[in-house]
């Protein structure tokens, strides 16, 4: 009887088996690939400084499943698209510049502190080449500054074997009165407390200088990168007393980073 019994439960089993195949079939494919990462960077303590600080910075895009990861250099915002077709695409953008307070550097005693900003704003970038893309940012700032600020980015994109891919190109930073004077003008009150020189920043080109940037693919997932970024300060930015006297106008800017892309 047992055996019997065995015998017909065989086709329950198989029935079964069939039923979770055909419900593993049924199941949508994945619409999108997510890459996750962080990045170490050294950057300037504050901007005009000639000492570096480091600080981590999330990675972070969403593109069709199945596509490759996308270029992305040091200087792009933390962005989203919402339009992307073929070799063109634009959408929403976001940076954050850290807080400058008095207290951690004594070239700025005397200048008060200046809080976080968060600049909130629009991209477009176009491959005018499989080899070449250029990039615009226009963002607004909240918090430390209430200007606008651009950034212009050209980078040559070349891949140098399957797996490592160099890049490098100009870039350069304009900005609004209400984004520079914050951190480069220098108030009558300011003049007293810090014994520099009374300065009115303007706006204008802010900088301007070039990046380099090293990624190389482990596996279709999992990349990691290095890079070494550039600017020279301008205009009234390297016209400031702070950045003269207590500063330098060469900025410099190293990183290292990792991802790791998943379907969704």
């Amino acid at each position: 009887m047992l055996h019997r019994l065995g015998r017909s439960a065989i086709p329950w089993a198989l029935l079964l088996l069939a039923s979770a195949s055909d419900s593993r079939a049924q199941s949508p494919p994945p619409t999108k690939t997510i890459t996750l990462g962080a990045e170490l960077r050294w950057l300037p303590r504050w901007e005009g400084s000639d000492r570096l600080i480091g600080l981590p910075l999330p990675i972070f895009d969403i593109r069709p499943a199945g596509t490759p990861e996308r270029f992305r250099s040091a200087r792009d915002g933390l962005s989203v698209a919402l339009v992307d077709v073929g070799a063109f695409r634009a959408g929403a953008v976001g940076k954050l510049k850290l807080p400058r307070k008095e207290s951690e550097d004594a070239a700025l005693r005397g200048l008060g502190d200046i809080g976080w900003a968060v600049e909130i704003g629009a991209f477009a970038e176009y491959w005018w080449r499989p080899w070449l893309r250029t990039r615009a940012e226009l963002r607004q700032g909240l918090g430390g500054h209430r200007g606008v600020a651009a950034d212009v980015i050209a980078d040559v994109v070349v891949p140098v074997t399957r797996k490592l891919t160099l890049s490098g190109g100009p870039r350069i930073t304009l900005a609004s009165n209400a984004a520079t004077s914050p951190y480069f003008s220098i108030t009558p009150e300011q003049a007293l407390a810090s014994g520099l020189p009374v300065f009115d920043a303007k706006g204008g080109v802010r900088s301007f200088g070039a990046g380099t940037q090293a990624r190389y693919a482990w596996s279709p997932r999992f990349s990691t990168n290095v890079f070494v970024e550039y600017e020279r300060l301008a205009g009234d930015a390297k016209r400031s007393p702070l950045v003269m006297e207590r500063g330098t106008a060469d900025q410099w800017m190293f990183g290292v980073g990792a991802s790791y892309s998943f379907d969704w």
